[in-house]
């Protein structure tokens, strides 16, 4: 009969440990969420909480609305101005690049997501706002302002603290997530496969447009998905940025709010039991919200990867 050795026991002991403690934290997690919230659910109800747009410590009326669009408006524009970006510095470094500078611009790349949040945040706001508010939103407002619904978008007096600076310092952040995975995707692209396309008479757009970008899809979507998470999630960048309206408006010039800056602002100052309750609700909500994206985009990798094996 054969004997296991001992410290392949433990070596199978410690990895299954490793593997049951993140469901276990998971689970812990949604616990004291769920809990220290339990008095603004009863009070407030699922749908009124959500719908509502109320946000007053002094008459103790809580609602999630707000926050939860500014969460979902500055991801959304994140999002928009991040992927196209990433996707050609992505091209750009595997099939345009000179191989001199292929590994300067990778590393750069990556230096971007290592520095720290805050420090995004305190550039965006003593350098970044008011370059917006004294060029590029003036000239957006001059440009399409009067246009119809959309001139809707770009109301107001631009002060450089606003929804449009904060998408666009939180699409400077995701942008390094994007582009690093996109490219160890293109990477994978078999090179016969390339050369068979060029060999064929394809040009260098045709080869990246039906040979390169259709084998790395799913690399893409695991990169955007990665980016979206981080996106959900940023605090301290955005709280320098975007002030702490809650309101939901129109116009990207207005201050608005996020779940996250909401959580950073006022835990300190919930000086009540609902107070305190009503803000771990909204992160309750975030967590919820997090954790339904990223399942939604692990099932559509997964259809992806039987529909269209390599």
């Amino acid at each position: 009969m054969y004997k296991r050795d001992p410290i392949d026991k433990a070596f199978s002991t410690v990895t299954a440990v490793a593997s049951i403690s993140v469901p276990l934290l998971i689970i812990g997690i949604l616990y004291v969420l769920f809990s220290h919230s339990s008095l603004a659910i009863e009070r407030f109800g699922i749908i009124g909480f959500l719908v509502s747009a109320d946000w007053n410590p002094v008459r103790e009326s809580f609602g999630a609305a707000a926050s939860l669009y500014g969460t979902v408006l500055t991801t959304f524009l994140a999002l928009l101005i991040a992927i196209p970006v990433a996707l050609g510095i992505a091209i750009f470094i595997t099939e345009v690049a000179p191989n001199f500078l292929k590994r300067p611009i990778g590393a750069a790349i990556e230096l971007l997501a290592a520095i720290p949040s805050i420090i995004y945040g305190m550039w965006g706001l003593f350098t970044l706002a008011p370059i917006m508010a004294d060029y590029i939103e003036p000239t957006l407002q001059d440009a399409v302002g009067g246009l119809p619904i959309i001139g809707i978008l770009f109301e107001g007096t631009p002060m450089g603290i606003d929804i449009l600076t904060a998408s666009l310092i939180l699409s400077i952040m995701i942008i390094p997530f994007t582009a690093s995975i996109s490219r160890d995707a293109f990477n994978l692209t078999p090179a016969v496969i390339k050369e068979s396309a060029y060999g064929l008479g394809a040009t260098k757009w045709e080869v990246i447009k039906s040979v390169v970008l259709p084998y790395s899809k799913l690399g893409i979507f695991g990169g955007i998905v990665l980016s979206l998470g981080r996106a959900l999630g940023e605090t301290m960048a955005i709280a320098f940025v975007l002030g702490n309206n809650h309101q939901i408006t129109t116009s990207l010039f207005d201050a608005a709010s996020t779940i996250t800056v909401t959580l950073a602002n006022e835990f300190t100052e919930a000086d009540t039991d609902i107070y305190y309750s009503s803000l771990f609700y909204l992160a309750l909500i975030l967590f919820i919200l997090s954790f339904i994206t990223l399942a939604i985009a692990k099932y559509f990798i997964v259809r992806g990867e039987r529909n269209y094996p390599r």
